[in-house]
């Protein structure tokens, strides 16, 4: 007889994600000598931080761990709540039907289901530029268009998708001849879109953007993200 870490049998590829969030909250949060099978179905939020940041960073391979504004964005979205402080996140406790089983309103997948989009994403394709803190990721869209909007024309931030699973977008400010501001997202670029042109080269492709928020110019933020290219006559 040994004590066995978690398994799932799956019977298809397609039930792989359900399957890793099962192991996930199985392996953090069920006692060492409990009965076979009983895992708390509630857990503090402050233990599912703890958490997603250690899932996140073995994932990605990164020293880099999540912040304190980063928790603020995902306790907003797993508990549909964007009028609590980030004190009152902490005193609450989250359900395994919030973490995956319940549709985030207005989408099609469920928590875990978004995240583990991002944590794919990231480990594939964005890993450095995440190591050296040039995506903001984990942050909403009004809250971006709040930081944005008093910004010079060209200034830009990266965040996570929130309508796609495992999308990374750019936000970027454009100024009116009249000082009136308008924040765009591009259409956010999946994994397979950063393996035909990686992040670094788009953002160099990309005239209106300028600097990267708060104000470095993008060639000293990403230039070390571009690929060398020979350009030829034509």
């Amino acid at each position: 007889q040994v004590l066995s870490l978690p398994i799932v049998v799956i019977v298809h590829g397609n039930q792989d994600n359900n399957a890793k969030a099962t192991v996930l909250w199985d392996n953090a949060f069920s006692e060492i000598d409990r009965v076979p099978f009983v895992v708390a179905e509630r857990v503090p939020w402050e233990k599912m931080c703890d958490t997603l940041n250690l899932k996140f960073m073995a994932e990605v391979q990164t020293t880099k761990g999540l912040l304190k504004e980063h928790y603020f964005f995902l306790a907003q979205k797993i508990f549909n709540d964007h009028s609590a402080s980030l004190e009152d996140f902490q005193s609450r406790s989250v359900s395994w039907a919030q973490f995956n089983k319940e549709i985030l309103p207005g989408r099609g997948f469920t928590f875990w289901q978004w995240f583990d989009g991002v944590l794919d994403l990231t480990k594939r394709c964005l890993k450095s530029y995440w190591s050296d803190r040039l995506i903001i990721g984990f942050i909403s869209k009004q809250y971006v268009c709040k930081l944005l909007s008093t910004e010079p024309d060209g200034t830009f931030l990266l965040r996570f998708s929130d309508s796609e699973i495992g999308g990374v977008t750019i936000a970027h400010v454009i100024r009116g001849k009249d000082g009136s501001s308008q924040v765009e997202n591009i259409q956010p670029f999946s994994a397979k879109d950063l393996s035909i042109r990686s992040l670094g080269d788009r953002i160099r492709d990309l005239g209106q953007l300028r600097n990267l928020y708060p104000n470095i110019p993008k060639d000293q933020a990403f230039g070390s993200h571009y690929n060398s290219e020979w350009v030829g006559a034509d």
